[in-house]
């Protein structure tokens, strides 16, 4: 089984921006599940909107990547599959629903996020656009 996941990479000054959820103990970056019918976009705009109480300008959005690894608090087996996108956005970000934290991380940081997001670190790392 995997999880169809769509991924928001905001990137500054060598930080990524990262969330983590009421309730849990590692970060993931800004995203989620598809909701039936929606195109990866829709899903970027709607998930990052819920999560941080921005708005994704869609027409700016850049495909960084795709990353798959075991699902974190799944069983083994169980894959995620992040599409990762790049895109400019209005408003601060700020903690929203089911967000508890949000924090700029580091490459130093790639042990608190979940696998995929740490294929992802390792990624921007060796492209030199996370410190």
């Amino acid at each position: 089984m995997t999880i169809d996941k769509i991924a928001w990479l905001e990137l500054a000054g060598g930080r990524i921006l990262s969330t983590r959820s009421k309730g849990k103990t590692v970060y993931y970056l800004p995203g989620g599940k598809r909701e039936p019918g929606e195109s990866d976009l829709d899903t970027l705009t709607r998930e990052v909107r819920e999560e941080l109480a921005v708005q994704i300008d869609p027409a700016t959005a850049v495909h960084e990547g795709t990353f798959t690894a075991q699902a974190h608090g799944h069983t083994a087996g169980v894959l995620v599959q992040m599409t990762c996108y790049s895109a400019h956005y209005e408003g601060t970000p700020r903690a929203s629903s089911e967000i508890a934290e949000v924090r700029w991380l580091t490459y130093a940081d790639r042990d608190k996020v979940s696998p995929v997001d740490q294929l992802i670190f390792d990624h921007l790392h060796e492209t030199n656009r996370l410190n």
